[in-house]
């Protein structure tokens, strides 16, 4: 494999520390909204940073500015008395003639440069004036900074005489660098020669200097205060922080069922006062919890004994009605009715006696499943064959729907068996002799059933209910199947213990559908349902799909055998 070149390793490189800088960043969000010290102290030294950047800012500026007046009120008194010393050089002279004036002026240079301190001056003859051969040639000292002198401030000295104006400037320096500096003109006159403008320079480097290194230990002092302040922060927050986040520790795992933990409680202030009161929660919700439990075991129990103690008698009382309702043609109408009722109610016994003895192992934890690679669509088929006779007598057509797909799961055939027995025997009593789908159908995680019909339907509130134990949606309706009220509460029970859902859509007028959701494998879990929920035909008014009765027959027993999806009728 060829080595890459340069500018690969580059693109590499910078395409790693980009992926790690985005990492960088969605740590550090995780971090800020995970903890409350991290926030605290962060804002903290932001805001105190913002103030600092702001006061160093202000300090900078007044100093700055203090600087520049101080040396420009210091400039203007240097230049006023170097321009009084030159002009008092020029009014005591009787220079006549070029030669004398040359010298004349030269001496004022030397009076200005020593009562200015000050290297930089420039003379300029005031134009407009009239030809004088004994007038001086300009000069200036300023060098390369000669045009510093600018037009607008040499027509201001050339309007005023007798007045001073400055002007703020960068100077050359020796090394081709710049400094700040002012400029002040003035106008002085020279015997014989006339008016000239007079412009000293005055190097502010030493301010400029003394500006910096205050800037400079603002900065130092402002950056290691911005420490000090963070550090102190994160001492303080974490003295108030860790008790808090202890405390949240010791709640999760009181969440968790660990009744125990408590918090430690040390000295008198008000972490101490929340430790001693979330301590005294915590110990009337262990006591409440327990009470709790102990008042569940022993009606678990109570339950539990009492159905198993009813089993000897209702054996004889069962035995007795079996007897008397073989033998009802014998007695006169109104006794034979009498064991007809006796014997209904006696079997109607046993499946309550059977279903509390359910529901209290699911309350007693105590359920154990016993799967095994099973095909939903063949127990949806005996469902269905077992009811048939029960939805005749209602008028009501049973339709399996199994559109394809795999279909086995491991699930516990005994308890899915009585899920769809619940599901479907519902459906048949409330739904008003309408067709009744059966559907069954699966993806790659899980095997759904769907039990549709297009029944009176329930409101939202019933609906809310549908799954409580002995909840009727309308108690005036008479039971038509025997039911004991507790057999969508254990529907959904089985449903859960196999890890899935139960879920059930309905509404006013358009009926209802339950739906069962499994996972394919015991330990698997449900990403999505492949029944539709609400169903696809929700609006519909339980109109079948167009396909004959036959078709649909033949097509279920050709699909079944196959393993392929299937409908039955």
């Amino acid at each position: 494999m060829a080595e890459p070149t340069g500018f690969a390793r580059t693109w590499r490189r910078g395409w790693r520390d980009w992926r790690d800088w985005r990492s960088w960043r969605a740590r550090l969000l995780r971090t800020w909204r995970a903890s409350l010290q991290f926030r605290t102290v962060t804002i903290t030294v932001v805001l105190s940073g913002i103030a600092i950047v702001m006061v160093g800012v202000y300090v900078s500026v007044s100093v700055g500015n203090d600087l520049f007046q101080s040396r420009l009120s210091q400039v203007e008194l240097d230049s006023n008395r170097a321009t009084s010393a030159a002009q008092g050089i020029l009014d005591s002279s009787d220079a006549a003639d070029r030669v004398q004036v040359q010298s004349l002026l030269a001496s004022a240079r030397s009076a200005i440069s020593a009562a200015s301190s000050s290297r930089l001056v420039a003379v300029f003859r005031v134009p407009g004036q009239d030809p004088s051969t004994a007038a001086p040639q300009d000069f200036s000292t300023f060098g390369d900074s000669t045009e510093v002198i600018s037009p607008e401030l040499r027509t201001a000295v050339q309007g005023a005489p007798g007045t001073q104006f400055w002007q703020s400037v960068a100077l050359a320096t020796d090394d081709g660098g710049q400094v700040a500096g002012i400029v002040v003109g003035s106008q002085i006159t020279v015997p014989v020669a006339g008016r000239y403008e007079l412009y000293i320079g005055y190097n502010l480097g030493e301010a400029e200097t003394t500006l910096q290194f205050v800037q400079r230990t603002l900065g130092i002092a402002g950056l290691l205060l911005i420490i000090l302040i963070g550090a102190v922060t994160w001492i303080v927050v974490r003295f108030v922080v860790t008790p808090i986040r202890v405390a949240a520790e010791t709640s999760q795992r009181l969440a968790s069922g660990d009744l125990g933990v408590r918090l430690p409680v040390k000295g008198d202030d008000v972490i101490t006062t929340l430790a001693r009161s979330f301590n005294g929660m915590a110990d009337s919700l262990q006591s409440q919890i327990k009470e709790l439990a102990d008042l569940s075991e022993v009606q678990q129990r109570f339950v539990s004994d009492v159905s198993h103690e009813l089993r000897t008698p209702l054996t004889t009382i069962r035995l007795a009605g079996d007897m008397l309702y073989d033998q009802r043609s014998a007695f006169p109408p109104a006794t034979s009715r009498t064991a007809e009722l006796l014997h209904t109610q006696v079997e109607r016994f046993e499946l309550l006696l059977a279903d509390l003895l359910e529901i209290s192992k699911y309350d007693a934890g105590s359920v154990e499943l016993e799967a095994e690679p099973t095909n939903l669509v063949h127990l949806a088929a005996d469902a269905v064959e077992g009811l048939r006779s029960l939805a005749e007598s209602k008028g009501t057509r049973l339709n399996l729907v199994a559109p394809g797909g795999h279909l086995d799961a491991e699930v516990d055939p005994r308890r899915i068996r009585r899920i769809m027995h619940n599901l479907i025997g519902n459906a048949i009593e409330h739904g008003e002799g309408k067709p009744v789908i059966v559907s069954v159908d699966s993806n790659e995680t899980a095997v759904a059933l769907s039990v549709r019909d297009y029944g009176l339907g329930m409101s939202q509130v019933d609906v809310n209910h549908v799954f409580d134990r002995f909840w009727r949606a309308d108690p005036s309706r008479k039971r038509t199947i025997g039911g004991t009220g507790l057999g969508l509460s254990i529907s959904l029970e089985d449903a859960t213990v196999h890890r899935g859902w139960l879920q059930v859509w309905s509404s006013p007028g358009k009926g209802s559908c339950f739906r069962l959701t499994l996972p394919r494998t015991a330990r698997g879990e449900i990403l999505s349902s492949p029944s539709p929920l609400p169903p696809e035909d929700a609006g519909s008014d339980g109109t079948l799909p167009r396909l004959t009765l036959g078709e649909v027959g033949r097509a279920g027993i050709k699909g079944a055998q196959h393993g392929e999806g299937a409908t039955h009728d």
